[in-house]
């Protein structure tokens, strides 16, 4: 057996434990955990001041880098992180439906845990909590395996998290680490068949393309953001250009970050003209009409990979479209299927958006920054779908769980 094999049995094991774990032991689990992570902030915030430098001399992007870094904020925002995951309702056990049939046989459909629960991701230290507690409160086992470039976060808060498991009676081993961060163990990590129930990847293309060439496990693809804003003619266009300048600068390193700008023809002039010294610092890349309007010292020349990738960085890509139907067609053609929104108060208009564009979240007059577990009050979320099936949207505790029939009778026979 492989030590990777092996963690994944330990995984089963502490997964069949904590599916039957009452409510009140997995709250007083994640409440314990909290308290460890703020009483062991310091040793966390040194562990991550070595991943930190690490990465700044590896010449590791201001974003990335961002995505890497702790504080105090963040540590704090973590313990809290746990404890509204104790608040939150528990999904085990929950009847989703239940009737009863002409021959008298009772069934009850209700919440099941998924079992272990795998989960690949990148950069962020702040996922390991947050996992660990959604996966805890939904009755799985937690089985991460991190990036190198994190790795002495990633073990520090998972050691305080498991001391808080075990100081209340559940299994350390509900959350496990994967110490190795080489590439050939995330191949055998997404094909631990027998071991891992659901997958979920948070990372970018080249870990979702792997997942799907390689992986043998069930996976829940938590795909790219290239989220677009499309002003339309009826915009309010100094309530557009507060959602784009959210939606693109309150944190840029995100995948719910605005990505794309479609602008309709009739109120491009105005619109860009206020937009452009609003997005100072951001650079602008769009087609022949946006760099007439702004100028080419403005913006550059997109191109096809501009308008379809998802930038993570100060960088926006911006289309002039003749009228509802270009737009929808242009976030058809380079959407990831994330979250779209419109700007309008033609309710005609905003209704036909949210009805034809596909895409886990369709929003009108709003930012894109708003899909998010806790912003959709589910608590932290362990991931955002881009898929269809099994979940959709933000991950939280109902996604973490299957369902299962639960039949009772009185002796019936089938004939």
């Amino acid at each position: 057996m492989t030590p990777l094999e092996s963690l994944g049995k330990r995984a089963r094991t502490a997964s069949q434990v904590v599916a039957t774990a009452s409510t009140a032991a997995k709250d007083a689990a994640l409440h314990a955990a909290a308290d460890l992570l703020e009483a062991g902030s310091d040793q966390v915030l040194a562990a991550n001041a070595g991943d930190v430098e690490a990465a700044e001399q590896a010449g590791t992007t201001p974003t990335v880098v961002d995505r890497l870094r702790l504080s105090d904020a963040r540590v704090s925002a973590m313990a809290v992180g746990l404890r509204q995951v104790a608040r939150l309702a528990d999904p085990v056990g929950q009847t989703v439906d239940g009737w009863v049939r002409p021959n008298g046989l009772e069934i009850r459909q209700v919440r099941v845990p998924l079992g272990v629960v795998g989960i690949i991701y990148e950069n962020r230290p702040n996922v390991t909590s947050d996992a660990a507690a959604l996966c805890l409160k939904s009755g799985n086992a937690a089985l991460l395996r991190g990036s190198s470039a994190a790795l002495r976060s990633n073990q520090s808060i998972a050691a305080l998290l498991r001391e808080g498991y075990e100081k209340v009676g559940l299994p350390a081993d509900a959350l496990l680490l994967v110490e190795d961060t080489s590439r050939e163990s995330v191949r055998d990590f997404m094909r631990l068949r027998g071991v891992i129930d659901c997958l979920i990847p948070r990372g970018g293309p080249s870990l979702i393309k792997a997942i799907v060439e390689h992986a043998t496990v069930p996976y829940v693809i938590d795909g790219d953001g290239n989220c677009h804003v499309y002003v339309d003619r009826a915009a309010e266009l100094d309530m557009a250009l507060a959602i784009v300048v959210n939606g693109k600068t309150q944190r840029p390193s995100v995948c719910n970050a605005t990505e794309s700008l479609v602008v309709h023809r009739d109120v491009a002039d105005r619109f860009l003209a206020g937009l452009a010294p609003a997005l100072e610092g951001v650079e602008l890349r769009g087609d022949a009409e946006t760099r007439r309007l702004l100028g080419p010292d403005r913006v550059g020349a997109a191109t096809d990979e501009d308008y379809g990738r998802e930038f993570l960085d100060l960088i926006l890509s911006v289309k002039v479209v003749a009228d509802l139907d270009e737009a929808i067609a242009h976030i058809r053609r380079y959407g990831t299927g994330h979250t779209e929104a419109i700007v309008t108060s033609d309710l005609v208009a905003a209704q036909r958006f949210q009805r034809e564009v596909d895409a886990a979240a369709v929003v009108v007059n709003a930012s894109t920054r708003f899909t998010d577990g806790e912003e959709f009050g589910f608590g932290a979320e362990i991931g955002i779908s881009t898929q269809k099936l099994h979940a959709r949207g933000p991950m939280g505790l109902r996604e973490l769980t299957t369902t299962k029939y639960l039949v009772s009778g009185s002796g019936q026979i089938r004939t």
